[in-house]
């Protein structure tokens, strides 16, 4: 097997058509298993995405095998070719909008989700920004699209077809796509806020949503990043959270 690429408690290895991730033993074990049912559960929606082969032990360690697509990342591909960025984008936004039109109803809530990663966060925001973010997240109206969790041009893959394949279903929940939206801005914002700004124009054009409204959960998404504490992130990210309307 060959090293494709290494993460923090992961590496990832190319074995023929297929691709292994072997995690770190400190990796916990649910959540490698999550993984793999979510990747599962989202490949029965029948979306592009690479195929679960196996979940199982390679020297001891948790391992998950799918299959390999061939290709580059559009985020490759709009770095080659910036002269066509607007195109791009519309397609991104198009296929992020076809994941939102997905339904896995076994999938964990994103809401449930957010609540609880806000809660973890004693130790980074006082008391009283947890309860504003809470309230905040409770008043949100519940729905059950698919969101992907970290949708952004580095996780597709355009193979020689020009034929997208969506990767790292790991964060996957049903909820509401606005959120969904709201990640995917931070995401580009980390990098730069003109493209940032870009993207959130094609998706509440595209998907006819009020650009307040996806605003609106900027902080709480922000907010559930933080506890990741990556490097370099959090003084962003506590930027994101501090816009918070207290009234």
């Amino acid at each position: 097997m060959d090293v494709i690429a290494t993460r923090q408690e992961k590496v990832i290895y190319r074995d023929g058509d297929n691709i292994v991730k072997v995690f770190s033993e400190k990796f916990p074990k649910s959540d490698i298993l999550n993984e793999a049912l979510n990747q599962a559960r989202v490949e029965e929606t029948g979306l592009p995405i690479p195929a679960l082969k196996a979940v199982s032990l390679i020297d001891g360690k948790w391992a998950i095998t799918m299959e390999y697509v061939e290709g580059k990342t559009l985020e490759q591909i709009m770095e080659e070719d910036p002269d066509n960025i607007d195109r791009y984008m519309n397609e991104f936004v198009d296929l992020q909008l076809k994941v939102q039109s997905k339904k896995a109803p076994l999938l964990n809530k994103l809401k449930d989700k957010m609540n609880r990663k806000i809660s973890s966060l004693g130790g980074q925001l006082d008391a009283t920004i947890r309860y504003e973010l809470h309230t905040r997240l409770d008043s949100m109206p519940k729905h059950n699209k698919l969101c992907h969790g970290d949708f952004n041009p580095s996780n597709i893959i355009i193979d020689k077809f020009g034929d997208p394949h969506i990767l790292d279903w790991s964060h996957a929940t049903q909820g509401n796509a606005s959120a969904d939206a709201a990640r995917t801005y931070l995401l580009f914002a980390l990098k730069d806020k003109t493209t940032a700004d870009r993207y959130l124009d094609v998706f509440c054009r595209k998907s006819d949503t009020a650009k307040q409204y996806v605003q609106q959960w900027l902080p709480i998404v922000a907010a559930s990043q933080l506890v990741k504490k990556r490097s370099g992130e959090e003084d962003f990210l506590k930027g994101w959270v501090d816009v918070i309307d207290y009234q």
